[in-house]
């Protein structure tokens, strides 16, 4: 290799080291604000419209370096070994403030119902059992310590209740996360999901 090849080459790792270094701490931080057990029992016991409902989002394959991988469960309070979603979340940073969600299901799911209070389990649940729930990926934007995103437009296909597609808004806090997921019809019609407002989950501890 030339002299100039080699400066060139040492100059271009000198300026990407810091961008990948700032890219690493968006994504980590990120994740440190969304990873937790959260509940709506403060929302449900004010209004009667809102279940209590409890999620776990837990950190998964950490020694990997392609963004963040989260397990989630989300289940009504009364039937916390009964998750009526269960999904696998993998975070990626676009630029410095914007960041992806992708949204995946498992094939077997039931095999991994509570999982997310056992790291051993949970770290043997094979990448293969992953499938892609394409259109439903959230895009986040962050604006200071808060992070705000949504699905885009119809893209996410959805057969619940008579639905076409849905929709979801997010917005993730140090302290809490407010979600409000929606089903329509082929004619934009809301067939499910809460209509006054999102689901506010605080967070009841830290990351795990």
């Amino acid at each position: 290799m030339s002299t100039r090849l080699l400066t060139i080459a040492l100059f271009t790792g000198l300026v990407q080291a810091p961008l990948i270094a700032q890219r690493t701490r968006g994504i980590e931080q990120l994740a440190m604000t969304m990873a937790g057990s959260y509940t709506s029992a403060e929302q449900a016991k004010a209004d009667t419209n809102y279940f209590e409902i409890e999620l776990e989002m837990v950190r998964i394959w950490p020694k990997r370096t392609d963004g963040a991988w989260f397990y989630v469960e989300q289940a009504t309070a009364e039937s916390k070994a009964k998750p009526y979603r269960q999904r696998v979340y993998h975070l990626q940073q676009v630029d410095d403030s914007t960041f992806t969600s992708s949204i995946l299901s498992i094939k077997g799911g039931a095999t991994w119902f509570g999982a997310y209070a056992d790291p051993e389990k949970l770290a043997t649940l094979p990448a293969d059992s992953l499938v892609a729930m394409d259109g439903c990926a959230i895009t986040l934007h962050r604006r200071g310590s808060t992070y705000v995103g949504s699905t885009h437009e119809r893209d996410c296909p959805n057969q619940r209740s008579g639905a076409s597609y849905a929709t979801s808004e997010v917005t993730v806090l140090p302290d809490r996360m407010i979600s409000w997921d929606r089903g329509y019809n082929a004619a934009g019609e809301q067939v499910w999901g809460a209509e006054k407002g999102g689901y506010v989950f605080r967070k009841t501890n830290g990351a795990r």
